[in-house]
């Protein structure tokens, strides 16, 4: 099938992506179909499939590509030593960056039940890859007498539910900044797990 005039591939693709992250956060993946996607970015319905094989893998790409910039950017950091320094960058890191990326949380977090088997085993290796960084520091803490944590993946994992909060009540110009809440989140987080 021949494409478009005007149609380019390195602008047609992520105008793609872009229109289905929009639909999946706003109607839930299992809602949204391949004409809907073509409508939104203005090609034939035909067309979406020079660019995708089909819905399940756009949805497991931007999956993917939301844990790769995740653990780049964090893997791109300056880690303190300190277990408790690297536990308040952690959650300052988790929120900001979470923040800025909504529609794309929410579908991490919200349609891993419609990956295939071995998408959702590609994408949860990737979140373990992220949650260890967070246990890595936990433990730390815990070993060198600063953390009192009975069981460290329990921890992470709610130290991470606890942060993904934010994403569901924070807004710019709210009553608090963005760094206000950044410290009630890490007040509570380092009271959490202190001794």
């Amino acid at each position: 099938m021949a494409r478009t005039q005007g149609s380019h591939s390195d602008i047609t693709g992520p105008r793609i992506r872009k229109a289905a992250l929009g639909l999946f956060a706003r109607h839930g993946y299992a809602a949204v179909s391949m004409r809907q996607i073509a409508s939104e970015v203005g090609v034939q319905a035909g067309a979406l499939y020079n660019y995708t094989p089909d819905k399940q893998s756009l949805l497991y790409r931007l999956m993917h590509e939301h844990m790769q910039e995740l653990l780049l950017a964090y893997d791109d950091l300056d880690h303190p030593a300190d277990a408790s320094e690297a536990l308040r960058q952690f959650v300052g890191f988790h929120i900001r960056f979470h923040l800025e990326r909504p529609d794309e949380v929410f579908i991490a977090y919200m349609e891993l039940r419609n990956l295939t088997p071995e998408n959702f085993s590609e994408i949860e290796a990737l979140r373990r890859s992220y949650e260890n960084a967070l246990e890595t520091i936990l433990r730390s803490g815990q070993q060198g007498g600063v953390f009192d944590i009975a069981d460290t993946k329990i921890a992470t994992l709610a130290v991470i539910a606890m942060l993904n909060g934010v994403m569901t009540w924070y807004r710019t110009g709210g009553r608090l900044s963005l760094d206000e809440v950044e410290q009630v989140y890490w007040d509570m987080v380092r009271r959490s797990v202190s001794i």
